[in-house]
């Protein structure tokens, strides 16, 4: 008798192309040229190409010393939460009575008015786009779709589109800058059945952000349409060197506008913590209740996936924050890392001039934060690459 190949139940799965970002890194390193350099993955490198360990970073690890390994609970460690949601909402209402409420958080009867922050410790920046989307749902805020800009970082989409929401795209970058006549008429389609991603600093990938001008028009029709804000926050502090510069339009929106609102945040580029995933997924509601609600579903939701989150990068950034001595050599760092930035745009700008390249390339060192676009075609890439 012949022997024949079972049939198998992932006979009709089909495969997926590898995520474009991590293909580059792939690229990267299978090239053999010694002066490569890796645009994948977004990673500050120092002049020598190494990964930097942040000075802050280090005198925390030194600050804490040993550490056990048992269970954080569900919502992650406190006083990383406490620390987190002070950097992003330091100086609004919100913030000042989400301290007030948390004294009190056992008085089940008690009522308080005025905005309120529920908050959970999640994988990094991309864990906290996650929480946020399936507290939504499990919310019932009656939420269908995403709007997110084109282009974004390729993960929104995919994120958004995975937890069964629809995602829209708004045009975002046109010859260099940030398109905002086009950006204000696509937002103008959102209505109170919509999310809106807004990147809070630093856009991923054109490195093009409103004027505060144009945050505070954003801001007013994002209020007029009813529409839900969803800040990812991933370059708090490494974009401009400064912690409440790079927050303005989160505390104009909440502050200022009262609006409710969802602020991921990301500690990888600003601590350097690529692979610890650390990050924050805050709500900001309209009352104590609301926000007692929305605690409770985030830490469903994260029961639901991941139980509960890893805890040595959280004691990290929670002493880098908590620690006057070490939040002060952070700020340093964070100077350091966004000058150099700059600095390296500069030199390129420079060179490309120098070298009488065609074309206009001011755009360069007009765009800020980790990553921006060269205006250069997928040939002239491939040519790059080849060489």
């Amino acid at each position: 008798m012949g022997s024949s190949t079972p049939s198998s139940i992932f006979e009709h799965a089909e495969f997926i192309p590898p995520d474009a970002i991590f293909d580059v890194t792939r690229r990267f390193l299978g090239d053999s040229y010694p002066n490569k350099v890796n645009l994948g993955q977004g990673t500050y490198r120092d002049e020598k190409g190494q990964p930097w360990v942040l000075p802050s970073v280090r005198m925390a690890k030194t600050e804490l010393g040993e550490c056990g390994h048992e269970y954080l609970p569900i919502a992650g460690l406190k006083s990383f939460r406490d620390a987190a949601v002070k950097l992003a909402f330091k100086g609004t209402k919100a913030f000042d009575e989400e301290r007030v409420s948390a004294t009190i958080a056992e008085l089940s009867e008690v009522s308080l008015t005025g905005m309120q922050i529920a908050s959970c410790q999640s994988l990094s920046g991309t864990g906290a786009l996650l929480l946020a989307g399936l507290a939504l749902k499990r919310a019932n805020a009656g939420i269908t779709k995403v709007f997110i800009t084109e282009p974004t970082w390729s993960n929104h989409a995919l994120l958004f589109s995975s937890l069964g929401f629809e995602v829209k795209t708004i045009p975002y970058y046109k010859d260099g800058a940030f398109d905002f006549e086009s950006y204000i008429a696509g937002l103008r389609e959102a209505d109170s059945s919509s999310a809106v991603v807004l990147h809070a600093c630093a856009h991923n990938p054109t490195g093009c952000d409103p004027t505060r001008e144009q945050w505070k028009d954003i801001a007013r029709l994002v209020q007029e349409r009813g529409i839900f804000p969803i800040f990812d926050s991933a370059y708090l502090g490494f974009n401009s060197g400064s912690v409440d510069e790079d927050a303005w339009a989160i505390r104009y929106f909440v502050e200022d506008l009262k609006l409710e609102a969802s602020v991921c945040l990301s500690f990888a580029k600003s601590m350097g913590l690529y692979g610890e995933r650390v990050g924050l997924v805050s709500y900001v509601t309209q009352t104590a209740a609301t926000a007692r609600a929305m605690s409770s579903i985030l830490e469903n939701v994260q029961r639901a996936t991941i139980s509960n989150p890893p805890a040595y990068g959280a004691r990290i950034a929670a002493a880098v924050l908590g620690t006057p001595a070490i939040a002060e050599q952070w700020a340093k760092d964070l100077v350091a890392m966004s000058s150099r930035i700059k600095a390296m745009r500069h030199r390129l700008y420079d060179e490309l001039f120098k070298l009488q390249t065609p074309g206009s390339w001011v755009h360069l060192i007009k765009q800020t934060g980790m990553f921006g676009y060269t205006g250069i075609s997928p040939a002239q890439v491939a040519y790059l690459e080849s060489e």
